[in-house]
């Protein structure tokens, strides 16, 4: 009898912890499901003047999104995409002038095929590993901190001449209505470009590799800002038909936007909501450099015919 109510114990001390396993699976199947749905329905909300954007709708990195291949071999994974800069449809489709900002990678000993861009050019930001390309009759080597301009109509191939992926950042510009793009790829080498300026919004380091007279179309300006240890560049807001976006290339910072702060690591990129209502900047609270990769479009302006 004994033995049979220690059974009868045993069976229902195991029916207790049973229960408290499904109570506790069962709430964190809600907590998924619950997180799963806010992820899913971050579609924004209709803009009104002086309301606060959700900011998070306008910084992504390239880890949330998935591969594709173009240029037959290259795999970009999209930071910004085409979308609506007041009111995006998705996370990250904010995009109104430029068509696409990915992180491109090329594999190991890989090469693009033969690519020849129609009504758009590209601009190549190389972040690491070793290659070449090859456009009309020049040649030029790739690596870190090499940022090249790539005109419509011109033939190009790159090519990976190391053992490790050769990665960039690329953005995809449409070209204006009468404009006349270039005859030859532009090359710039951040590691040997002057320091243009320190002093811009209290603190920025600038590098500045391409602007409208060098064969832009849509965008206006493409460099790189550097913030030094400990320091903050002045906040301040964009207004309609502004496209301006920072993307960290090293280590991380923190991304000020609007009311709120967020960590902005390496490959992860942002859009200002142009309302002019909406400041940002980025502090560097690290004890080293930290650098941005910057493009923007300010507004309507001449292009070159």
């Amino acid at each position: 009898m004994c033995k049979f109510s220690l059974l009868k114990t045993l069976h229902t001390e195991k029916e207790k912890i049973m229960k408290v396993k499904i109570s506790v699976l069962s709430l964190i199947f809600t907590c998924f499901i619950v997180v799963v749905s806010l992820a899913q329905n971050l579609d924004g909300s209709p803009y009104t003047a002086g309301k606060d954007p959700n900011i998070d709708m306008y910084i992504c990195h390239w880890k949330e999104s998935m591969p594709r291949h173009t240029h037959g071999s290259l795999i970009e994974r999209d930071i910004l995409t085409k979308g609506n800069a007041m009111n995006p449809p998705a996370k990250g489709a904010v995009l109104e002038y430029v068509n696409r900002f990915t992180r491109s990678a090329l594999d190991a000993h890989a090469s693009t095929t033969p690519t020849t861009l129609k009504g758009e050019q590209e601009i190549f930001y190389f972040l690491s590993g070793k290659g070449t390309i090859k456009a009309g009759n020049k040649t030029a080597d790739l690596y870190k901190g090499i940022c090249i301009l790539m005109p419509a109509n011109l033939e190009f191939t790159m090519t990976n001449t190391g053992n490790e992926p050769l990665t960039m950042y690329l953005v995809n510009e449409p070209i204006p209505a009468g404009f006349r793009p270039n005859k030859d790829m532009l090359v710039k080498d951040e590691n040997t470009l002057p320091i243009q300026s320190t002093s811009g919004h209290w603190c920025h380091i600038v590098k500045n590799f391409f602007e409208t007279d060098a064969g832009l179309g849509t965008l206006e300006r493409v460099l790189t800002v550097t913030f030094d240890p400990m320091t903050i560049g002045h906040p301040h807001s964009h207004g309609a038909g502004c496209e301006e976006v920072w993307t960290q290339v090293n280590a991380s910072s923190i991304a000020f936007i609007g009311k709120q702060i967020r960590t902005q690591p390496h490959g992860a990129g942002y859009m200002i909501p142009p309302d002019g209502n909406t400041p940002h900047s980025n502090i560097n609270i690290s004890n080293k450099q930290v650098t941005m990769f910057y493009f923007a479009r300010y507004g309507d302006h001449e292009v070159r015919k």
